[in-house]
């Protein structure tokens, strides 16, 4: 296996779904659907984790059995006194092994909000992150229909709750990468990508040591969206303006949108009206929806570290 795994980083909407599939038909790089767990199993276990107490947990992620990954083959994996991060990738070692596959990466959404984890746990990880028009992505995440987007108190209902939420997940990402430097963080734009889709996945496949294939381009009618109906646009190539926000984002939302993160948004190199200091209201906004997301992250963390936490996910059969 190689020694780093490849981690594709985004804001919800964000174009990761279309990366992670294209990556996923390389020969040598396996990327499942979201795993969600890395939390959960980092928050409640110590860094040299008991292998026993370790692969119980495992049997009670019903990911792991959707994708068809053995907790007994993973324990099989945990040599004596390995790292937390060790025991975590051989989750992802197991699924790409199973697939005729060496390497590994992840693309999960979520974990924008565990960069630092993430930086923890792998230390040698390389970071995809994929930038999108963040009205763009306001105007797709907001049209999902109820019981695809899982709600919780810090999930966005309106366009400038959104951009709180674009804003910080996007210079949590850029910060990253300035702490891990070039070899190991790229920045792509997702309007870049479905304009140049080949010349882009080049750039990937090099900053990852991955030979480029022409099979990670033909994907469209190779993928299982059965249970997916957010992510039709899958059946084609990559699409130019399948979103937009000029005529699909209400005057008042997009000016919404820019109060909060025009100044990201025009540093990224996205046309903009105004981009200068927030106003009160959008810093105050902003401020809240900070605060919310710490919030609901820290009681996340209490309740997996708990008892409550095995009562709340059986054993799956």
């Amino acid at each position: 296996m190689s020694s780093f795994p490849l981690l594709v980083l985004g804001v919800r909407r964000s174009g990761t779904t279309l990366v992670r599939v294209m990556l996923d038909r390389s020969s040598q790089l396996a990327v499942p659907d979201e795993s969600y767990f890395i939390p959960q199993l980092a928050h409640r276990h110590r860094d040299r984790p008991d292998r026993d107490a370790f692969v119980d947990d495992l049997r009670r992620l019903p990911t792991l059995a959707d994708w068809g990954v053995s907790p007994d083959l993973v324990r099989q994996r945990l040599r004596p006194g390995a790292t937390l991060g060790e025991a975590i990738a051989a989750v992802f070692e197991v699924y790409a092994e199973q697939r005729g596959k060496r390497r590994w990466g992840d693309k999960t959404p979520l974990y924008m909000q565990h960069l630092g984890l993430l930086e923890r746990l792998f230390p040698a990880a390389r970071f995809v992150h994929l930038v999108r028009d963040g009205r763009d992505a306001a105007v797709s995440f907001l049209q999902m229909p109820d019981g695809i987007v899982t709600r919780s108190p810090s999930t966005p209902r309106s366009a400038a709750d959104f951009a709180c939420q674009w804003k910080l997940e996007v210079e949590a990402a850029q910060a990253l990468g300035r702490r891990v430097g070039p070899s190991r963080y790229l920045q792509v734009r997702y309007e870049d990508l479905v304009a140049d889709a080949e010349g882009q996945l080049r750039r990937i496949c090099a900053f990852a040591d991955l030979p480029y294939e022409p099979a990670m381009l033909a994907y469209a009618g190779n993928v299982d969206l059965s249970e997916k109906p957010h992510q039709q646009s899958l059946t084609r190539p990559p699409t130019p303006g399948l979103r937009n926000w000029r005529t699909e984002m209400a005057p008042g939302d997009a000016a919404a949108f820019e109060a909060v993160a025009g100044y990201r948004l025009r540093a990224l190199g996205y046309p903009v009206s105004a981009a200068g200091r927030p106003p009160l209201a959008a810093r105050l906004r902003l401020a809240r929806y900070a605060a919310l997301t710490a919030a609901w992250n820290a009681a996340g963390y209490a309740f997996q570290w708990s008892p409550l936490w095995r009562r709340s996910h059986p054993l799956v059969a």
